[in-house]
């Protein structure tokens, strides 16, 4: 296993009901882009920047996620079966080197009260979180350093929504101009690959709190949620359109949630911003 101390935490109970052509038969995170569980995706960022050790809060349908998981290793390698008495030997060909925990927290259990669940999982450790369905070529490496430098209780890139609607330039009732997708206005929002320290435990309290509202409001009201402005990939997962978004950029020999060297991803020269509670 990789010597990376840090956990991985990575919310996957969600029903993903506005994915409900696909959410309705396997969880969110099992939805393939690319031939592939997006979760799979998520944890291959994680996985170039050396960090395997992963934990995964599972809710919604937690006994197919359950069953990829144990069957992973056979369908990363080879093997040989003895069909007579079912003697298996396994020949690796797979650079995988993950250790993945599966952890039932509950089918209605929000995100705030599933990271509170995995609380005897991390102990007393700094730790990593994220969703499930979300990809960005975020500099993982970078973003654990200027987390370690600033001292406070939370960090998270800031990242620009995706445009999801044509523009139309108007003149009077004359469309002069269509731009098929627009981001003109400079709007962030909480990117996910938050990495904490376990004093953000005092925050969750109870299985039914959204780590987005109560706890994070809490947290930079108390004036420890720090962010970092994130230029580069980030695309959710929420929708159709966003699945067959992703499944095209997922044709690239590169696809760019993976392509760091492009990216203008955070560095650990950039200024952190304190997040306000309003």
């Amino acid at each position: 296993m990789k010597g990376i101390a840090l956990k991985v935490l990575l919310l996957a109970g969600g029903l993903g009901a506005r994915l409900a052509e696909e959410t309705v038969r396997i969880p969110k995170p099992m939805v393939e882009v690319g031939g592939r569980p997006i979760m799979l995706h998520v944890m291959d960022i994680y996985d170039h920047f050396g960090f395997g050790d992963f934990v995964i809060a599972c809710g919604y349908k937690v006994m197919l996620i359950k069953r990829f998981f144990q069957d992973l290793h056979l369908m990363n390698n080879d093997f040989t079966v003895g069909i007579g008495d079912g003697e298996m030997s396994l020949r690796p060909t797979s650079k995988l080197d993950w250790n993945v925990s599966v952890v039932d927290t509950g089918l209605s259990t929000m995100t705030g009260g599933r990271i509170r669940r995995l609380r005897d999982w991390v102990g007393d450790e700094p730790f990593m979180a994220t969703y499930s369905d979300g990809a960005g070529n975020i500099d993982i490496g970078k973003l654990v350093e200027i987390h370690k430098s600033h001292g406070k209780l939370a960090t998270v890139p800031a990242v620009q929504p995706p445009a999801r609607f044509g523009n139309l330039e108007l003149s009077g009732d004359k469309v002069t101009e269509f731009t098929e997708k627009v981001q003109k206005h400079e709007t962030w929002i909480n990117g996910g690959f938050f990495v904490f320290q376990p004093g953000v435990f005092d925050y969750l309290h109870s299985d039914e709190e959204p780590l987005e509202k109560d706890p994070l409001t809490k947290i930079a009201r108390d004036g420890e949620l720090m962010a970092f402005k994130h230029h580069g990939f980030w695309h959710p997962m929420d929708t159709i359109r966003d699945k067959e978004t992703l499944e095209k950029l997922a044709e690239q020999d590169l696809p760019p949630w993976i392509d760091f060297e492009n990216s203008k991803a955070i560095t650990s020269t950039d200024t952190p911003i304190q997040m306000m509670s309003a």
